[in-house]
């Protein structure tokens, strides 16, 4: 309206009107013309927007930018005087060539190219999973057409809390007209006016782990440098579908079992009484990726030695145990879990690596072999190594790095406790890992033998391995890392001492095939129990055999343990019916004893049986007896042996193992008489059963039925259920149950992933373990 005032305080009036009037009475002067003022004032543009980009790239429409006539920036504020030099305003020539990254898509969605050629479509995460050694793709939005002439562009990945470009945490990309192997470099596959795809290449010796990605952009003509941050990182593993990578597996099929497969088998029990149960390894689970990384970052080893297989397996090994550097399991062989869960309890890994992870570091109470094994196979096969787990029965633990499982008798032939310190247990499951060794001499890559369970030091550390197999094969104990310790458990003989009269030791018996049966793994493509003793170990009693355990020896602490062999022609051993004896009645089994002379033979064998934890550590004597034997030439006895329920049924431990010991010496040829059997007392199944068909989004039920064994009550009974795809799932309490009763349980979840799927139940009971079971689901797409 005519005689209106504009007051200064609306600062956006100013230098936008022609002839506003400030407070003071005075008009504004007019503005010089748009094209006249960009020539004055493109120098202290370019200052302004180095100074301060942010601020430079408002519109300055409320508060005008000026330069005094020292170049310094000034904005008009209340009661300023407008000053003669110039006013700032926006430079369209400029921003036309100013080239900035406007976002970025790193197409990581599960149905992108990036993920299905990367064989990572299976991990839950809308971040960029890729595999080292491989191409992945990327489509920048610019502020303007990319011309190659004129602008630059690079990419830097840096991954770790110090990336440095000498270790190669820190990366430089450049944008390159053709991609070549083993090297980083980005080249444009694609542009489309402003949007530009490039295809990244990463050496297979790339660092594996988080990577932060930031996009570099540079006009030629005017010097404008601009960065970009993406707000989602690049995860980057190693690539065993890769031939140039050292983990490359060429099977198909193995690597579908050993990489992608998110459940297995874990073997358990005696050689003669095996037992399997389903394990969820989880490798793709939500989050589990993220923990395996943090598991690596709590690790004393620099971002830069994760390149390195051989490097990254070693540390893994050490950190799925906690005794030395709070790794993510607490073990725990005592029979008392107060404070957390049962290592029986468990089902599968991704509950222990959650939580390790959510509570910042602290080890996840209790573990066991089969525990720290499969935590070990879901972690390495999420990093991309392909991995098993792998049973042993009758497995030594040499603690004196003499190579030989040793027995000590006292002159009475009564064992002597204190020395026995090398044990066998029923069985031990560690892990092979699969990659090339080009640390070692040709040859010897292929599955390594890796080993979680804390149980001797390795250079300071409780782990072991990566141990080839070819050179625990062959006996070169000489060969790194803790090979000797590795033949020990498959293949060392048994050596049994009897204390003489000065105190000193004589050789009276061994055993040569005491150790290493059966070393079992879950079959590729199905889950049946493939026998892979012979990875590990010549054919028992071949020249081969023998000759490996004699060249392994002699670089152990005992090298002349073979200088004399000993004659027998009296042999004892254990048999046992079918599956052996079950939980909760008498256990029943068969001593045989052969005199394979001419001449009749007489011997008086002492028999003691120990409730025995499954690691070979005996806890008490349940039955001691003394049985006389008389054989005529070539004659075999068979006498039953029997162990009544009311003698062991107070003093059972984990695992429900018992060790007999029988011990004699034969008259006629002093020839001393040694065998050690183990056996387990079997448990029953949890039967699963599911109901109905199963459909994603769909609730569904399986009903789980079990039968209590025992002549007495359960208490405080527990059904823990789980299942990878399978929501709502949660422990069921079923509280006590008596003696030989039938227990029904319904249990209620909702299918989120279709596919064929395990449901895994287990029992947790003070009085019960190695109870569960195992249900395939076929999940189908909602209706």
């Amino acid at each position: 309206m005519p005689g209106e005032r504009l007051s200064i305080r609306d600062n956006s009036a100013v230098g936008r009107f022609h002839s506003v009037s400030a407070s003071n009475g005075q008009a504004v002067p007019e503005r010089q013309s748009e094209s006249k003022m960009k020539k004055e004032e493109s120098g202290c543009r370019r200052w302004f927007r180095r100074a301060c980009p942010c601020c430079f790239r408002r519109q300055n429409s409320s508060i005008d930018v000026t330069c005094d006539t020292d170049g310094v920036a000034t904005g008009g504020g209340e009661n300023e005087e407008p000053k003669s030099p110039m006013t700032v305003t926006g430079d369209t020539e400029l921003d036309e060539l100013t080239l900035a990254v406007r976002s970025v898509d790193l197409l990581s969605r599960k149905s992108d190219r990036n993920k299905t050629e990367h064989h990572t479509d299976q991990y839950h995460s809308d971040q960029l999973i890729v595999r080292r050694g491989q191409t992945f793709q990327i489509e920048l939005d610019l502020s303007r057409t990319f011309n190659p002439n004129t602008d630059k562009l690079h990419l830097e990945l840096k991954t770790g809390p110090l990336p440095q470009v000498s270790k190669k945490t820190h990366v430089i990309i450049p944008l390159v007209d053709e991609l070549q192997d083993e090297r980083w470099e980005a080249k444009i596959v694609e542009q489309n006016i402003n949007r530009v795809k490039l295809s990244v290449n990463s050496p297979v010796t790339a660092v594996i782990g988080k990577y932060k990605l930031t996009i570099t952009t540079q006009c030629l003509k005017t010097s404008e440098t601009t960065t970009f941050d993406s707000d989602k990182d690049i995860y980057m593993l190693f690539n065993p579908w890769c031939e140039d990578d050292t983990v490359y597996m060429e099977s198909e099929k193995e690597l579908k079992e050993y990489v992608l497969n998110d459940t297995g088998r874990i073997y358990y029990g005696t050689e003669k009484q095996i037992g399997a149960r389903t394990w969820n390894f989880g490798q793709f689970d939500e989050g589990i990726l993220e923990a395996c990384l943090y598991v690596l970052d709590n690790s004393e080893v620099p971002p830069s030695g994760r390149g390195d297989p051989v490097s990254v397996v070693r540390v893994i090994s050490a950190m799925v145990n906690s005794p030395d550097d709070r790794g993510v399991l607490e073990g725990n062989w005592s029979g008392n879990y107060t404070g957390g869960t049962s290592p029986t309890a468990w089902s599968g890994s991704v509950e222990i690596l959650r939580q390790y992870h959510k509570e910042g570091g602290t080890p996840v109470k209790y573990g066991q072999c089969w525990v720290f094994s499969g935590v070990t196979t879901t972690v390495l096969r999420c990093l991309g190594i392909p991995t098993r787990s792998v049973t042993n029965f009758q497995s030594a633990h040499d603690t004196d790095v003499s190579l030989t499982t040793d027995v000590y008798f006292d002159e009475n032939m009564e064992p002597i406790h204190h020395l026995n310190s090398d044990s066998v247990w029923n069985f031990h499951v560690w892990n092979d890992c699969w990659m090339a060794r080009p640390d070692l001499p040709p040859g010897l890559g292929g599955w390594q033998a890796v080993d979680s369970t804390p149980q001797e030091t390795s250079h300071g550390t409780f782990r072991c391995g990566p141990a080839s197999l070819a050179a625990v094969r062959s006996g070169q104990v000489y060969l790194k890392f803790d090979t000797p310790f590795v033949f020990a458990e498959v293949n060392s003989d048994k050596i049994y001492w009897q204390r003489n009269l000065d105190g000193t030791f004589s050789q009276i018996h061994s055993e040569k095939k005491a150790v290493g049966h059966c070393i079992s793994t879950k079959a590729v493509g199905s889950d049946e129990r493939v026998d892979i003793t012979h990875l590990y170990k010549y054919p028992e009693d071949s020249e081969e055999e023998r000759i490996a355990v004699e060249t392994a020896c002699r670089y152990g602490s005992k090298p002349d343990v073979y200088s004399s062999p000993i004659a027998e022609d009296v042999r004892v051993e254990v048999m046992m019916d079918g599956e052996g004896p079950r939980m909760g009645g008498d256990a029943q089994l068969k001593i045989v004893v052969k005199n394979t002379s001419s001449q009749p033979r007489r011997t008086t064998l002492h028999s003691q049986v120990a409730v025995m934890y499954y690691t070979g550590v005996l806890k008490d004597t349940v039955k001691k007896d003394t049985l006389n034997v008389e054989l005529k030439p070539q004659e075999e006895k068979v006498i039953d042996w029997v162990l009544p329920y009311t003698q062991y049924q107070n003093q059972l431990v984990d695992q429900a193992a018992l060790m007999l010991t029988l011990s004699g010496r034969v008259s006629e040829t002093q020839q001393v008489l040694a065998n050690q059997t183990s056996f387990r007392l079997r448990t029953p199944d949890l039967n699963i059963e599911p109901i109905g068909e199963a459909y994603v989004g769909k609730e569904m039920s399986a009903k789980i039925t079990f039968t209590n064994p025992l002549p007495c009550a359960l208490r405080n009974v527990v059904i823990r259920v789980e299942g990878l795809g399978l929501r709502d799932l949660h422990p069921i309490k079923i509280g006590d149950v008596s003696k030989h009763a039938n227990v029904t349980v319904t249990e209620h979840f909702i299918p989120t992933i279709a596919g064929k799927r395990k449901l895994v139940a287990s029992l947790d009971c003070r009085q019960l373990s190695q109870v569960h079971g195992v249900a395939d689901i076929d999940v189908h797409e909602s209706q």
